[in-house]
């Protein structure tokens, strides 16, 4: 007597389907933020650059006058001004923020009582508004600084260094520093807890001085992160708009005024919309050929320290 213990199994109803393409529900979830991103986002950029080949004001007629707005900029002295500040602003301030960030990094990362509290301390300045905080170290750096100075017998800090031409910069770049900073701690502490600990105690047994620990271990570690934060940084900073306004608004003078504020001044307050939107159109390629190069750079160092 047979039995179908035996018997081979037809394979006819086990044949794996083949994968289905995935279903229109997910093309559909994608239409909302596609239609927002076009509305908010491209309309508008494509309408500057059109706008940037014209005389319009903001308001009432326009004609075209081709690449006139483009020459003028190179031209105009107070564009110039508001370039080179914003380089020498974002610039400075990003190698301040990243070596400040990563030093407090290696702190947070150590073994250290209350590590956690710390680390929610010094990540507070990022979740504050940016107006607020400047605002404060506006009065702080306006008036408690310069009593300070006064006591002191400090000349240049007896008044206030936001109405000194020379002295303006820096303050904005150590309040803006203090609360870039917080982000940045963040970004190198996930890095740093990726970096094996043996490495740390072959080192130790080794001789090798916490310095040499950093360049031979650390850095080249944690090196991808380090690209990161300076393009991030880089690139935040080049846009930097709300802290001018609350601490120096763009004085004394002009000498402080960065790019994102002549365009704004320029553009909504001075009837100057078409040849500010030239100026936008050629900060944003700048903008882009920076971060570009920047990654580009430091990609290659970081390939070099592996």
């Amino acid at each position: 007597m047979t039995t179908t213990a035996n018997k081979p199994r037809t394979t006819a109803g086990l044949q794996r389907r083949s994968p289905s393409r995935p279903s229109k529900t997910f093309y559909w979830m994608v239409v909302p933020a596609l239609v927002l991103f076009v509305i908010l986002h491209t309309v508008p950029t494509v309408t500057g650059m059109f706008y940037s080949f014209t005389d319009y004001a903001g308001y009432g007629e326009w004609d075209f006058v081709g690449l006139s707005n483009y020459v003028n900029l190179f031209k105009d002295d107070r564009i110039m001004a508001s370039y080179g500040f914003t380089f020498l602003f974002a610039i400075t301030t990003t190698i301040v923020v990243n070596v400040g960030a990563l030093f407090i990094a290696i702190l947070l990362n150590s073994k250290i009582k209350y590590q956690t509290a710390f680390r929610g301390i010094f990540f507070i300045p990022n979740i504050l508004s940016v107006l607020i905080v400047g605002y404060v170290f506006n009065y702080l750096l306006s008036n408690n600084l310069p009593l300070i100075g006064q006591a002191l017998g400090i000349e240049w800090l007896s008044t206030s260094i936001l109405a000194n031409p020379d002295l303006a910069w820096l303050g904005i770049v150590g309040v803006t520093a203090w609360q870039s900073i917080a982000f940045s701690v963040i970004i190198y502490l996930a890095g740093l807890q990726t970096v094996p600990g043996e490495l740390y105690e072959a080192a130790s047994l080794d001789g090798a001085s916490p310095w040499r620990r950093f360049r031979s271990i650390t850095f080249p570690m944690i090196a991808g992160y380090f690209t990161i934060n300076m393009v991030l940084a880089l690139k935040g900073l080049l846009q930097a708009f709300d802290q001018i306004v609350a601490l120096t608004n763009g004085g004394p003078g002009t000498s402080t005024e960065s790019v994102a504020m002549v365009i704004y001044r320029g553009g909504f307050q001075g009837g100057e919309y078409g040849y500010q939107m030239a100026n936008s159109v050629v900060y944003l390629v700048v903008i882009v050929v920076l971060s570009l190069l920047q990654m580009r750079f430091l990609s290659r160092k970081e390939s070099e320290l592996q």
